[in-house]
């Protein structure tokens, strides 16, 4: 079921890149999985900032959350 939002779920990052981008920081997606909790990773100025928590909570799952009710929760991964 997953596999129907990857695009839908992409575009959607896509749209929000340009804001964290502005910044000099960036959003990368990683993965969705069957329960809806999309996979990110964040690049560049996001790495060790202080409003990394802000950024992904309140910013990005928020705007996905609503704009794609399949999407539960997002969680960052790091490398």
């Amino acid at each position: 079921m997953r596999e129907q939002y990857i695009d839908q779920i992409a575009d959607t990052i896509e749209k929000i890149r340009p804001y964290i981008q502005r910044d000099g920081g960036d959003v990368e997606f990683v993965d969705v999985n069957d329960e809806g909790v999309v996979t990110l990773r964040l690049l560049g100025a996001c790495v060790g900032c202080g409003a990394t928590d802000t950024t992904y909570k309140m910013g990005v799952e928020a705007i996905l959350t609503d704009e794609i009710p399949f999407v539960t929760e997002v969680v960052l991964v790091e490398d």
